[in-house]
């Protein structure tokens, strides 16, 4: 799977000068966790999240004077606010690639160019869905692809768990190999395997 396959498009943005209300409001209003910041010409120069949008922005109970508050000073705006320059991934980028990105950079969502301009979001709540697909529908879209590919009545889908075990009634490592990895391109996939039902039947 490629960003381009899983991203929200399109992708609700920000600009430097929106103000940090109306930007939690968005945030709110969506659902999302980060907005990306993009200049007059729809570029991206920032992301700004959650986590940007709260820091110093709730006031200490004054019940709870006595206590030390370190206070900060909250941004009015976006650009106050924001994490500058933003880490984004091309619509090409593969999905692994992008997780990965997202686990080691300890960040919740990903922007998406196409050159300059941001096209779509990837969030790890995007991918927790993914994942969460019935398994029903995961063989559903892969049973489409190989029909497509080699014709109905060909092939044999097992999923359990997102893992697919495909049964080719033809013995051809080429279009064994070729129907894995549409297999692994469909939505919910994390894993694939193809026999020959010649040699499952003499097991």
């Amino acid at each position: 799977m490629r960003a381009r396959d899983l991203m929200t498009s399109p992708v609700i943005t920000v600009q430097p000068w929106t103000s940090a209300k109306e930007a939690a409001e968005l945030l709110s209003m969506h659902g999302f966790t980060a907005l990306p910041v993009v200049d007059d010409e729809g570029g991206l120069i920032g992301i700004v999240t959650e986590a940007d949008l709260i820091r110093g922005r709730i006031p200490a109970d004054p019940r709870q004077a006595h206590r030390h508050h370190d206070v900060a000073v909250a941004g009015k705006t976006v650009g106050d606010v924001m994490t500058s320059p933003a880490t984004a991934m091309d619509t090409g980028t593969d999905i692994a690639d992008l997780c990965q990105a997202l686990v080691d950079a300890r960040i919740r969502a990903m922007p998406i160019v196409d050159g300059s301009a941001v096209v779509g979001i990837v969030t790890r709540g995007d991918v927790v869905r993914m994942l969460a697909r019935e398994d029903t529908d995961i063989a559903r879209d892969v049973k489409h692809r190989l029909e497509i590919y080699g014709g109905g009545g060909r092939w044999k889908i097992d999923v359990r768990d997102g893992c697919v075990h495909i049964t080719d009634q033809f013995d051809d490592d080429t279009d064994r190999h070729v129907a894995r990895l549409l297999a692994l391109a469909v939505p919910g996939v994390v894993a694939a395997e193809t026999a020959y039902a010649g040699e499952e039947q003499h097991r």
